[in-house]
């Protein structure tokens, strides 16, 4: 008898019978979240925003004071805790926030929120929370609204170079949180220093731009914009000369400049601008 063989063969069979008495395995299978996780990036000003968060729906229950209790740490979304990354330090509502990666938790009430900025980003919903982990906690007032907000959403609007509110949105509620960044004191050195240098090609337009957007110095602007006039005559150029020029005081430098960029409007065919030029030309007379 080869006895090799013979153990080979018993050890097979031995091993047939024991994976046929093992239970049966579940299929795999990729079921849709109830709460679908979301992703959301904003830059406002020079400042990059990520908030990774899980999105729950209202499915006929009753949210605020009931599903989601008032008084209590909530996680703000649903599964693992609401995530908030700043690339830069920001404001909100006032109170300094530095550059870093955080948990954004909140307290609702009825009348009131408090909003709640916690180191402990890496944790599953609210469940660990730890006060002493807070960097900053603040109160912001809801707005109820008329129509329902079926799922529950982090949105940015009101966006501006320097601020933006954030806004938590769900079923007939609205908490709107203020942020603010810095941006002015960063790029006007910047801005200053390659428009005193001898570089071929300088930023004419978008620089005029912004002393115009924030009320800086406009003779500075003027310049520029007589400089990307003569690099490229636009007519969105032009209607930022006549926008200068008004502020200053000249009338009728303003005036010429927003028919000269109507002229060009035309042509592009951005009756929006002729408007615009229209406009200014009349609050002029």
């Amino acid at each position: 008898m080869n006895i090799p063989l013979l153990r080979t063969c018993c050890a097979l069979a031995g091993g047939l019978l024991l994976v046929a008495n093992l239970p049966a395995q579940p299929a795999k299978i990729d079921f849709p979240a109830p709460s679908p996780a979301c992703t959301l990036k904003q830059r406002v000003g020079l400042t990059d925003i990520e908030v990774d968060y899980s999105r729950p729906s209202v499915k006929g229950r009753e949210i605020f004071g009931a599903l989601v209790p008032y008084g209590q740490v909530w996680r703000t979304g649903a599964n693992a805790a609401t995530k908030l990354i700043f690339s830069t330090p920001v404001k909100l509502n006032g109170t300094d926030i530095p550059a870093g990666t955080y948990a954004l938790f909140t307290i609702p009430g009825e009348n009131e929120w408090t909003i709640i900025i916690n180191k402990g980003a890496q944790q599953w919903g609210a469940f660990q929370y730890d006060e002493k982990a807070d960097i900053a906690r603040f109160q912001v007032t809801p707005v109820q609204v008329s129509e329902q907000i079926d799922t529950f959403a982090i949105e940015f609007n009101h966006l501006r170079d320097e601020s933006a509110v954030i806004e938590l949105v769900w079923d007939h509620t609205v908490v709107p949180i203020r942020l603010e960044v810095e941006v002015t004191s960063k790029l006007v050195p910047q801005i200053e220093a390659v428009m005193a240098s001898d570089a071929p090609q300088k930023p004419y337009f978008p620089a005029a731009m912004f002393y115009y957007d924030h009320e800086l110095d406009l003779h500075k602007a003027s310049d520029w914009v007589d400089a990307a006039v003569t690099n490229h005559d636009a007519y969105y150029v032009e209607h930022l000369k006549a926008e200068i020029r008004a502020k200053l005081g000249d009338k009728d430098g303003a005036i010429a400049a927003a028919k000269r960029s109507s002229e060009l409007a035309v042509q592009a065919k951005d009756s929006g601008y002729v408007k615009l030029n229209d406009a200014l030309i009349s609050s002029l007379k």
